[in-house]
């Protein structure tokens, strides 16, 4: 059930950032294929994974955000 919900989640963040499967990947570090299957819930990331994921989402949505 956590994997599910993990992967909701990061699928609804990469697409509010507008950024693709496998361009998140490559900034994140990590492989297109380990991706997809976190996001088809098919596997269970460790932390460190996670982390570079949301590291850079992060990013992405802080420069979506208006100066000021």
């Amino acid at each position: 059930m956590l994997r599910v919900g993990l992967a909701r989640k990061l699928i609804k963040r990469r697409w509010a950032v507008g950024l693709s499967q496998a361009e998140l990947a490559r900034r994140a570090g990590i492989r297109p294929e380990t991706l997809n299957r976190i996001e088809r819930a098919k596997v269970t990331a460790d932390t460190a994974t996670v982390s570079k994921i949301v590291r850079v989402l992060e990013k992405a949505e802080r420069e979506q955000r208006p100066e000021g």
